[in-house]
């Protein structure tokens, strides 16, 4: 059930709660107990930016493994 809220499927809010909870906690390096003590609206917003962080460190990845695998194969992409 966890790994399906961690891939973004809908779950009980009990454990939407942890993961949002783990997530941000991690995200920001703080404990658990700080993001219980933020409003659910700083929260959300926070969640928001991580995502858009973590969807920009992926899409980076996929460009360098696509640059290194046009160098593997002859081919100079920029």
């Amino acid at each position: 059930m966890i790994k399906g809220v961690v891939k973004g499927k809908s779950g009980d809010l009990k454990t939407t709660s942890l993961v949002i909870v783990y997530m941000l906690s991690k995200a920001l390096g703080i404990s658990p107990l700080e993001v219980y003590k933020m409003p659910a609206s700083l929260v959300k917003d926070l969640l928001a930016v991580h995502g858009v962080i973590e969807q920009i460190k992926a899409d980076e990845l996929d460009n360098a493994k696509s640059k290194i695998n046009g160098m593997k194969h002859g081919r100079n992409i920029r």
